[in-house]
């Protein structure tokens, strides 16, 4: 039985890919570990795998979480659910 966050049809998670690429281009090298750290400091609960799961397309984002992420990366929630086409228009 698959779990809710898995499907037979892989979902493109474009706010997993952006979240990776805004991670990595941060001014201090940070890892996904580091990034989960600074998120749990923000009151969001995760883990690495969550993380990695996240910009892997495995696992759904929560509105709720966009929220935390957007801050700890220092964008707009919009920044990260928007597609590039979108707001290159």
């Amino acid at each position: 039985m698959m779990s809710k966050n898995n499907t037979e049809e892989k979902i493109r998670n474009v706010s997993g890919e952006k979240i990776a690429q805004l991670r990595k281009g941060l001014k201090e090298k940070t890892s996904q570990r580091k990034f989960a750290e600074m998120l749990q400091l923000s009151g969001l609960d995760v883990a690495k795998n969550t993380v990695q799961q996240w910009e892997a397309g495995e696992r759904s984002i929560k509105d709720t979480q966009i929220k935390i992420i957007a801050e700890v990366l220092g964008v707009t929630p919009n920044d990260l659910i928007l597609s590039d086409d979108l707001i290159e228009e």
